[in-house]
Parts: structure tokens; sequence; C-alpha cells
């Protein structure tokens, strides 16, 4: 992974095979699939998923631009391990890019989209009820991306998603560290608010409820 030197273009077949393992590595890091700290070799992931080492390679690296994914000094490629400081800033991060998104959404949320906001909320739901933390971070991210997509603000939208990528293997840790036992409660508040048009609601709904389980990370 250390190696910089130039290397040929990939062939199309490696270019959609790299894509793949991409997407796929990208989605397990993002629901908490992988936990914090975890490594990743280019031997294990090409058996894994019966790729070569090009398009594994190239995977990595563009997770590790990315931020999905560090490379230490030593080539060692793993999922983020995030200290106290860095939690607070990606959690600064959230609270103030969500509010926005969630803003500049609500004129765009007709009705079909609360009741398809509704529908994630009750699988998010039901993960909880099953104590299942992937299915509870996937349906939870669900809720929001749905909802900020009628923002039509994809720059902001791809920013964010680079703040949820690290912070899903330190979710699924708080998570099993810390069950809920009822889904969150500002989901709600969300979707009454969206319904009102109460753009002053939606904000606070939105802004606490992506900071309050962050709190438990650092307390």
């Amino acid at each position: 992974m250390s190696d910089t030197r130039p290397r040929p273009a990939p062939r199309p077949a490696d270019t959609a095979a790299h894509d793949r393992l991409y997407r796929a590595l990208r989605q397990q890091i993002l629901v908490g699939e992988l936990g914090p700290g975890q490594a990743l070799t280019l031997r294990g992931l090409g058996k894994q998923f019966g790729l070569s080492m090009t398009p594994v390679r190239e995977a990595l690296r563009r997770l590790v631009a990315e931020g999905a994914l560090t490379l230490s000094s030593s080539g060692r490629v793993a999922t983020p391990e995030l200290t106290n400081e860095r939690i607070e800033e990606l959690a600064a991060l959230r609270a103030l890019i969500e509010p926005e998104l969630a803003s500049r959404a609500l004129p765009r949320a007709h009705l079909a989209l609360i009741d398809r906001l509704s529908a994630i909320n009750t699988a998010n739901a039901e993960a909880v009820a099953k104590r299942d933390s992937v299915a509870y971070i996937r349906t939870n991210l669900e809720f929001h991306r749905t909802l900020y997509l009628r923002a039509q603000a994809p720059a902001m939208l791809a920013v964010l998603e680079t703040v949820w990528l690290q912070l899903g293997p330190t979710m699924r840790d708080l998570y099993e560290r810390v069950p809920r036992v009822e889904p969150p409660r500002h989901h709600r508040l969300i979707l009454a608010a969206l319904r009102a048009g109460d753009e002053p609601g939606l904000r606070l709904a939105v802004r606490t409820d992506v900071t309050q389980g962050l709190r438990h990370l650092i307390g």
C-alpha cells in the first residue's frame, strides 16, 4: 500500500471488480459491519472476494482517500479508531450539516416522502426490538439520507457521507455497549415537524437526534 509508483491503467474487468469491492466494503464500514481498528489485507480480501491484487489495492486506495479506512506509516490498512477529540469534531460537523440539509429538504417534503420516512422508522424500531445494531445503523442512516436527498444539495451530502463513513465502526461499538431499548424519539419529532412545515422545530429535532448518541461515546 505504501508504493506510490505509477501503475498501468486498470483493465475494464479490473475496474468493474474494484468498483464492486469498493461499494461492498464502503457499505460494510458505513453500517458498522466492521468494528473500529479492524485490519484489512490485500491477500485476505482477495481470497474472500475471489479477486486479484490490483482491484483490491485500488478499492482500498479509494476508501483510504475517502476517510473510510486509515493507512499507517507501516502500510497497515484498518477501519478508523476515533479519539474523543475526533468524535467531537465529527459530531460538530453533523450538527452543522444535517439541520441545513433538512431545512433545504422541507419545501419538497411531500406526503409520499413523509410516508416513506415513517416506514423506514418502523423498520428502525424493529431493529431496536431485535437488538440488531447493524440493522439499526442501516435504517437510521436510510431515514436521514432519504430526507436529505430532497435537499438537492449533492456536494453537501457527499461531505456528510464521509463523516458517516468515519463514524460507522465506532457507532456499532457504541450500540453494542449501550443497547437501545426504544427507537429514537427525535425521529418522531422530525416527522411531526415535516408534517407541520415547522422549519425551526425540524432543525432542532435533527440537531438533537444526530448528536445525542455521540455523547455516549465521549461520556
